[in-house]
């Protein structure tokens, strides 16, 4: 695991004396020994090494890794460059192709998202190859859960977007009146029509982010 060194260190450096993050230390060592465990140990947390606390704009919630070879790196719903884009992250530029104009493009590597300010965080932050959720329920909730703490603490303004039912459930962390929620269907194939599509929630993140003087997100990822 490469261990995080900026501003989140603080805000999360009491998770790491907790009993429950030495066990899920222990268990991700083990599985990594043993196992195809994505992401790469070195990715695990990259959410946190390209998006600072002190830079969030927007916390954009998934579930776990994807689970086949080279696609997860460490953000949520973003492969590697080279991978076929998920189906899932096909909707999200659908719908901000609707919402934005923005041009559908040939990859689905959003690091440019992360750079900006959009914190992609997964709950779970690793699982075993080809086996969903597998490493859920193991402890990495309650770091994701410490670290969406941290955010809704943030004294500015700060969009939450939460897809489907398992991000929603985090609402009630989310009580700070200088924040705005917005929650639509999740993406997937299953539910994307209703109520992902049309949700325009890109749209309505840059406007708050605007009115309340923060540079809005540049959506458009590049073709490599």
């Amino acid at each position: 695991m490469g261990m995080i060194t900026n501003d989140w260190l603080e805000a999360v450096s009491s998770e790491f004396k907790k009993p429950y993050y030495r066990e899920l230390y222990q268990f991700i060592k083990e599985e990594y020994s043993k196992e195809t465990v994505y992401p790469p140990a070195d990715d695990i947390f990259n959410a946190f090494h390209f998006t600072p606390l002190s830079k969030v704009k927007i916390l954009l919630l998934g579930q776990d890794p994807y689970h086949n070879v080279n696609q997860a790196h460490g953000l949520s719903f973003s492969v590697s460059a080279t991978q076929k884009i998920p189906p899932s992250l096909q909707n999200i530029y659908k719908e901000l192709q609707d919402d934005l104009g923005c041009k559908i493009p040939n990859n689905g590597y959003l690091k440019k998202w992360a750079d900006q300010g959009v914190l992609l965080l997964n709950t779970v932050l690793t699982v075993r190859a080809h086996q969903a959720n597998s490493h859920q329920g193991k402890g990495w909730e309650q770091f994701t859960d410490a670290i969406i703490e941290a955010v809704n603490a943030q004294d500015r303004p700060i969009v939450y977007l939460l897809w489907g039912r398992p991000a929603q459930r985090k609402i009630p962390m989310l009580n700070n009146p200088k924040h705005l929620v917005l929650k639509a269907a999740h993406p997937s194939p299953l539910s994307a029509y209703n109520g992902f599509f049309g949700c325009r929630h890109f749209s309505q993140a840059n406007a708050f982010l605007e009115e309340h003087g923060v540079e809005p997100v540049d959506w458009q990822i590049e073709d490599v």
